[in-house]
């Protein structure tokens, strides 16, 4: 996917023959700009799948997981919110950080790239897109699950918000991506599940943008998605269809 690595190495490291940063995409391909957690990965189920886990280990009863899941809420709260929340509502020995740690290594272990998201991915790349991932959180974590999934194989570059001093839905975070992978930010499209930091980025950028409802329903009055698909599979098919 990084062809101007593979370039870079043809044409050695004679900097009068070749200088990297004056390499660009051709104007008319378009950037595709993707969400990480619940977009290209399912963080959601890996969070789901540990917290029964965990209940079930301290005796906790079956009707709390619902308590646990609106605690972590998709990722926005940190894992320190949750690890303390627990602690407070069981009266655990755990120490925080300990269950920080615990959290953290128990959804990167359950995580795995849908075999069917990476040949959608590669077939919007066979068909000209240059695709960006784009997420909030702590560089260390999210790189992590970039690499360990196999995920970075099948993106262009990815921008974090840790390191990139700027996070969604600031529209700067999208003008990185698109600096990062030089190219223009107009007729990008982006996908998202986050009704806020994804969908409402997109239109501070002025992007199309493809919403994952993932069986909601979208409530926001001040911005809205350009279309809507019920996974990622599905949303890059829809934006693959817009160009024709």
């Amino acid at each position: 996917m990084r062809w101007f690595v593979e370039l870079t190495a043809q044409v050695g490291e004679d900097e009068d023959l070749f200088d990297i940063n004056l390499v660009t995409y051709p104007a008319r391909v378009p950037l595709l700009l993707l969400g990480l957690d619940d977009t290209l990965l399912d963080r959601a189920g890996a969070f789901r799948a540990w917290a029964c886990e965990f209940l079930a280990r301290i005796g906790a009863p079956e009707y709390d997981l619902e308590w646990l899941l609106s605690v972590d809420a998709d990722g926005i709260g940190s894992a320190w919110d949750v690890a303390e929340a627990l602690r407070e509502r069981y009266g655990l020995r755990y120490s925080a950080i300990d269950l920080v740690e615990e959290i953290r290594g128990a959804v990167m272990e359950r995580m795995r790239l849908d075999p069917l998201t990476a040949c959608a991915l590669a077939i919007a790349e066979d068909s000209g897109w240059v695709p960006v991932c784009v997420t909030n959180g702590e560089s260390r974590q999210q790189e992590a699950k970039l690499r360990k999934t196999g995920l970075d194989r099948y993106l262009a570059d990815w921008v974090i918000s840790e390191e990139a001093g700027v996070r969604k839905p600031n529209p700067r975070i999208f003008a990185i991506a698109a600096e990062r992978a030089r190219m223009r930010l107009g007729g990008a499209w982006l996908i998202g599940d986050s009704p806020e930091a994804d969908i409402g980025g997109a239109d501070a950028a002025g992007v199309n943008s493809v919403w994952l409802h993932r069986g909601r329903r979208w409530s926001e009055p001040r911005y809205a998605p350009t279309r809507t698909a019920d996974g990622v599979i599905a949303a890059i098919a829809e934006v693959m269809a817009s160009r024709w």
